[in-house]
């Protein structure tokens, strides 16, 4: 009797776990079918990032058509600015509409990198992990899986959040220690979208994102900013500031032990559309898009254009010194 019991226990068990893994395959076979052979979608939601005690948040609209082309535009929730990234047959781009400017980069962007605001590249990292977690939780499921973060490596884990519409309704992305360093909850959601035939087109997205008329511009750098974090045995050799056409510009030097150098200046609006050629990549900061080569960073901020350039520093270096340079303003 004892061994009929003991048995029978067994096969519930066994037909318990097969369950649970028919419904995780079932859940990210539907998953995977909505985001695959959808001709088109787009979603809105908001992004926070969040650096040491402060939060940066985002209007996020995401835009996709079958064949590869997307559309993201990112919206600081504090002063308005706008940037997009533009992909099309003609290549990547980086818009900042303000300043009438464009960045064209020779990237595999989006699949290059973990994309929390991007549906292709979360299904790509569950995809990817063999060893992802799956719960069902009350109102879906639950994934957790790696992420891919080649130039942050401190982001280790994505949790995704799926209804019951088998719909990715949030993304949370974990540093080593599980805390949440960004996070992105999406609130509209159309997977059936449909796009006239100039939508992702460069001039059509420079001539349709206007300048909002409570975005910060500056002619003078009365709060120039200065980086909270600075490598071990390395300090402010110098700080010079000069006058340049359109306002002023700071040059600061940091010698050391991993030398860099910040360049600080008045940001300024082409009269005519101009289109600069990156040997580099896409990197998003807490409250900005920057365009990332080797051994440089450029980014807009509050009317004013970042230059940090540096051949000692690694690529996150040159992030974590980024990230900390809106943190304090120096007195006027």
């Amino acid at each position: 009797m004892k061994k009929i019991l003991i048995a029978s226990c067994l096969i519930f068990c066994l037909l318990l776990s097969g369950c649970g893994k028919s419904d995780e395959k079932s859940v990210l076979k539907k998953v995977k079918n909505k985001i695959e052979k959808t001709n088109g979608y787009h979603v809105k939601g908001n992004l926070e990032i969040y650096n040491n005690e402060d939060t940066y948040k985002y209007d996020v609209d995401v835009s996709y058509e079958k064949d590869d082309k997307y559309r993201v535009s990112l919206k600081n929730k504090v002063n308005n600015h706008e940037q997009i990234i533009l992909k099309n047959s003609d290549g990547v781009y980086v818009l900042t509409p303000s300043l009438n400017k464009s960045f064209k980069f020779q990237s595999d962007w989006p699949y290059n990198n973990s994309q929390a605001y991007l549906y292709q590249t979360v299904l790509k990292d569950i995809s990817n992990d063999s060893k992802r977690e799956f719960k069902v939780v009350n109102d879906g499921y639950e994934i957790t899986s790696d992420v891919n973060f080649t130039n942050n490596s401190k982001l280790k884990k994505q949790k995704v959040y799926v209804n019951s519409n088998y719909e990715i309704k949030k993304v949370e992305i974990l540093d080593d220690n599980k805390n949440i360093k960004m996070k992105m909850d999406y609130t509209d959601i159309d997977m059936k979208a449909k796009y006239n035939e100039k939508y992702f087109t460069l001039k059509e997205n420079m001539q349709s994102s206007s300048i909002e008329k409570n975005e910060k511009t500056v002619s003078k750098l009365d709060d120039m900013t200065y980086p909270m974090y600075i490598p071990l045995n390395t300090s402010l050799a110098s700080q010079d500031k000069v006058s340049i056409e359109n306002g002023e510009r700071v040059i600061m030097t940091f010698a050391g032990e991993k030398p860099f150098m910040l360049i600080q200046e008045v940001s300024s609006t082409d009269n005519d559309l101009s289109t600069i050629p990156v040997n580099g990549d896409i990197q998003i900061l807490s409250d900005s898009v920057a365009t990332m080569s080797n051994n440089s960073l450029t980014w807009y901020s509050n009317g004013v254009e970042y230059y940090l350039l540096s051949n000692a520093l690694s690529k996150e270096e040159l992030i974590e010194v980024a990230n900390s340079v809106n943190t304090v303003p120096l007195g006027k």
